[in-house]
């Protein structure tokens, strides 16, 4: 796939980004920049429904141990981004207040105090504020370097002129000093030498851009960041890539990236909701290696995960209730058939008789004329009960994951 250091394809990762960032390090490809968004030490559980209520993600950035044992598992995955990024790369951290102290002192460790360029605030606008404190508006972005070297961009990334500073700056002011006479300059028409505090709004729920991550960044601050940092044919990395903003904003500038995430759930939705809106196809615009594609790879999945594949596999949609949902997990609407149709995933093997009777009181209360239940396997007892209640007029279909997998099934 790749040789000779160079990256002849974008690439896609799903799994562990310590052993992606391995196998990079093996094949010999580096990035020219890297930016990560990783998991905040904010002790949050984030369950949300992903765009058209298609996907559910379901992820969790509790660290059992407190920060020592979350900085430490970030140490070790820093460490190999530092390996990948090339000797006059750029390198930022995004992060907030939770554990941003912490994070600089170990990147300090890692880059070394002097690589260390700026502390980028990112001020956005929006609701929420308590009456004990200042309102927490910011996020913050560390910009580190590797080498002497490295890209800067800055004409790229100037901003306008406030109208304030213009007429400043076009007032001929002149200074006397004995007889000397000192003019102001002229503003540079490209605008003002960016600083370090962006004001860039967050991605809102009626933006175009919003896939409903539920810790999605806007395509502006990652425009800038890459501007700034990268030229056209440069690699950019995101080890924690998320919903795919770096990636696409990297494909529309040009650059070659490579994005790496835990979750399947993720990479399906950058593949079928981000890269199609960029009319970039799988195997002819970017590889994708890592999703599942064994039984046992599935039965490994987190059970969100493992939720999220099968309800994909089968073409249906997430149940809209993450709780309290009495069993149905996903469903077909009328578009699909007639009525309202039932699913229910099951992580195990041996599925029993119980779960079959459960389901079918389920549907009955949901007032779905059938159902499908997912599993590795089902027990005869399961097969019996399933019989009964289509004899009694209510079709439940058992499915097997090996089945799924296999493309073997027919809704």
């Amino acid at each position: 796939m790749q040789k000779n250091n160079q990256l002849e394809k974008n690439l896609l990762i799903c799994g562990d980004n310590l052993t992606a960032l391995d196998d990079l390090i093996k094949k010999g490809i580096q990035a020219d920049l890297i930016y990560l968004d990783p998991p905040f030490f904010s002790n949050r559980h984030y369950e949300v429904i992903w765009g058209d209520e298609a996907e559910v993600r379901s992820f969790q950035d509790r660290w059992e141990g407190g920060i020592n044992v979350y900085i430490e598992w970030m140490r070790v995955r820093v460490a190999k981004m530092y390996e990948v990024l090339k000797e006059n790369g750029s390198f930022y951290l995004h992060c907030d207040w939770h554990a941003g102290h912490h994070l600089k002192l170990m990147l300090d460790e890692i880059f070394g105090a002097k690589s260390f360029q700026n502390e980028i605030i990112w001020y956005y606008r929006g609701g929420g504020v308590s009456k004990e404190r200042f309102g927490r508006r910011h996020d913050t972005i560390f910009f580190y370097t590797k080498g002497d070297n490295w890209t800067f961009n800055y004409d790229d990334i100037r901003t306008p002129y406030s109208e304030e500073s213009l007429e400043r700056l076009r007032y001929k002011a002149r200074a006397f000093r004995g007889d000397k006479v000192y003019d102001s300059y002229e503003p540079n028409p490209k605008g003002k030498h960016p600083d370090d505090v962006w004001e860039i709004q967050p991605t809102m729920p009626s933006s175009k851009e919003r896939l409903g991550y539920p810790t999605q960044k806007p395509e502006a601050l990652l425009d800038k960041i890459i501007r700034a940092s990268s030229n056209k044919g440069d690699i950019v990395l995101d080890p924690f890539c998320g919903c795919g903003t770096a990636m696409a904003v990297a494909q529309q500038l040009g650059r070659k990236w490579i994005g790496i995430d835990i979750s399947p759930t993720a990479i399906k939705v950058i593949i079928e909701k981000r890269f199609s809106k960029l009319g970039l196809k799988e195997s002819k615009d970017f590889d994708v290696i890592g999703m599942p594609t064994t039984v046992d790879e599935l039965r490994a999945l987190k059970p969100f995960e493992f939720q999220n594949w099968i309800i994909n596999q089968m073409k249906a949609k997430q149940s809209k209730k993450l709780s309290s949902d009495f069993g149905i997990d996903g469903y077909y609407d009328k578009t699909i058939f007639t009525d309202n149709s039932g699913i229910q995933v099951k992580q195990s093997e041996n599925v029993g008789r119980n779960v079959v009777d459960n389901f079918e009181t389920a549907l009955s209360r949901g007032k779905f004329s059938r159902g499908f239940i997912v599993a590795f396997s089902f027990s005869k007892g399961a097969y019996e009960e399933a019989a009964r209640a289509k004899s009694g007029g209510l079709e439940i279909r058992l499915i097997k994951v090996e089945d799924l997998l296999l493309g073997k099934v027919k809704i």
